[in-house]
């Protein structure tokens, strides 16, 4: 298998992990199983995941056949502060942009709560 088929292979079995992840947990203990899965990862010294600590760990994550190239790639991909290591924050939000169906599930709800207080707040002007 190629490394594009593998990590393409690898974002669908994720993609299809996380929402079922998200409807079983709820929101909170997605959140601890993401901040779980960032400890497994993370350089236990420096508190980050890096590429050291990312490619010693991926096995856990059944991406031991992947390259440094895609191992370094990913770190990337997260990497906001350009620090060349992902921070808790970091990684819980890559999470989130590798599932799409997730993401699309907490914009429906983001609209549907704004629309609720929308409703709620012409209601309440409408009564004054």
């Amino acid at each position: 298998m190629g490394s594009e088929a593998r990590g393409k292979f690898c974002e669908e079995q994720f993609e299809d992990m996380l929402p079922k992840m998200a409807e079983k947990l709820g929101g909170e203990g997605l959140i601890k199983e993401l901040c779980n899965g960032f400890n497994l990862l993370m350089d236990k010294d420096k508190c980050v995941i890096t590429f050291e600590s990312l490619k010693h760990n991926s096995s856990l994550l059944g991406l031991q056949d992947l390259r440094d190239d895609e191992l370094m790639s990913m770190l990337k991909e997260g990497d906001y502060d350009g620090d060349g290591a992902l921070n808790q924050m970091e990684f819980c939000v890559l999470m989130f942009r590798l599932s799409p169906d997730l993401m699309m599930e907490s914009e429906a709800l983001l609209d549907q709560a704004l629309q609720q207080e929308f409703e709620s707040s012409e209601s309440d002007h409408n009564v004054n």
